[in-house]
C-alpha cells in the first residue's frame, strides 16, 4: 500500500471519526423576557427583518442549515455563532445596561449603514437574508426612534 493510499485512508478515518463529536446546538424554545421585542416596541415587520437576517447569529435561537451536522463546518458554525451572541445577542439585550443598549444600537445601525451586516459569507448561503433598501430604511428608523426614546427615559 502506497504513502498515498495510507494517507487517503488515515484522512477518511479522521473526517469520519470527527463526525460524533457535535457542538450543542444553539435552540431556546421560546424568547424571554429580555428580549428586544418585548421592552421596547417593534413593528412586526421589523422584528420579522431581524429574525430572517441577524436572529441566527445573534439570539439563543438558531434555525441551522443541513450542513450544520456535518463537521468541522458545524464547528465554523457553532463558533461563529458564539462570537455573534458574544457580541450582540437580541434575546438578551434587556439584560444590558442602557448605555450599552445604546452602544449596540449604534452598532447596528452602522454596520446595517456601511453594509458590513449581515456578513456577505452569511447572505451567499442565506440569500433571503440580505436586506433591501428598504427593508434597512426600517430598520434605521425604527433603531432612531428606541434610540431618542432611550435619550429621553434617562
Amino acid at each position: 500500500m502506497g504513502w498515498v493510499k495510507k494517507g487517503f485512508l488515515f484522512l477518511s478515518g479522521v473526517l469520519v471519526f470527527i463526525q460524533f463529536i457535535q457542538p450543542v446546538h444553539n435552540i431556546s424554545v421560546q424568547a424571554g423576557p429580555a428580549d428586544i421585542s418585548r421592552i421596547y416596541p417593534m413593528p412586526a415587520t421589523v422584528q420579522g427583518i431581524l429574525k430572517t437576517s441577524c436572529y441566527d447569529c445573534h439570539s439563543n435561537n438558531t434555525n441551522y442549515p443541513w450542513y450544520a451536522s456535518i463537521q468541522p463546518g458545524g464547528w465554523w458554525l457553532d463558533s461563529h455563532i458564539k462570537k455573534g451572541k458574544q457580541e450582540l445577542n437580541f434575546n438578551e439585550f434587556g439584560n444590558y445596561s442602557l448605555r450599552r443598549q445604546q452602544s449596540k444600537l449604534r452598532a447596528v445601525s452602522n454596520s446595517i449603514k456601511d453594509g458590513t451586516m449581515p456578513i456577505s459569507s452569511y447572505t451567499l448561503i442565506h440569500i433571503n437574508a440580505k436586506l433591501s433598501k428598504a427593508e434597512r430604511e426600517l430598520i434605521l428608523n425604527w433603531i432612531a426612534k428606541t434610540n431618542d426614546s432611550l435619550q429621553i427615559n434617562k
